[in-house]
């Protein structure tokens, strides 16, 4: 950051309905501090969260990603949170490769009665991404692919002047 200015992640936050979301307005009610930094999205439960709204929440600016649901064995959909179980390990495997620190991306259980536990895991994630600085990832893509296309006119140039003329 330049100026100055210290950096503020963006994080988005997809918070299961019965558990994780109560849980935030609970740390609300109850004044609990916690950085302002969090953008919810409440969904009926965590394992309805798609990996893609993830890539598109990092793709559209985010700086981090947290899925925050019911503890396991205590989802209202049964087992749903398992699937979330998996898909979070799946995503953490995709995002390495996609080059985004697998920091980025927290999973949270948090009851509707744990407003103090959601407001601390969300002042750690804060401070972690802090650490990390800025992801940019849609300017590093861009600038990737313009580089590509840089590489790809050598290549051409290189190939014109390999002609030999008949």
């Amino acid at each position: 950051m330049s100026n100055g200015e210290t950096f503020e992640p963006k994080i988005v936050g997809f918070f299961c309905n019965w558990c994780s979301y109560r849980a935030a307005d609970l740390a609300g009610i109850a004044r609990i501090k916690q950085p302002p930094n969090v953008r919810v999205i409440r969904a009926m439960c965590s394992g309805r969260i798609d990996p893609m709204f993830v890539i598109k929440a990092f793709s559209l600016g985010a700086d981090g990603v947290m899925i925050a649901g019911c503890h396991p064995g205590d989802c209202h959909y049964i087992e749903q949170n398992y699937k979330t179980i998996r898909r979070y390990v799946m995503l953490k495997h995709t995002l390495r490769h996609l080059g985004i620190e697998e920091e980025r991306l927290k999973l949270v259980w948090a009851s509707a009665a744990e407003g103090h536990i959601l407001a601390e895991e969300i002042t750690k994630f804060v401070d972690t991404l802090k650490r990390l600085g800025p992801l940019n990832w849609r300017e590093n893509l861009e600038r990737e692919e313009a580089e590509e296309e840089d590489v790809q006119a050598i290549a051409e140039e290189h190939q014109e002047a390999m002609e030999v003329p008949v």
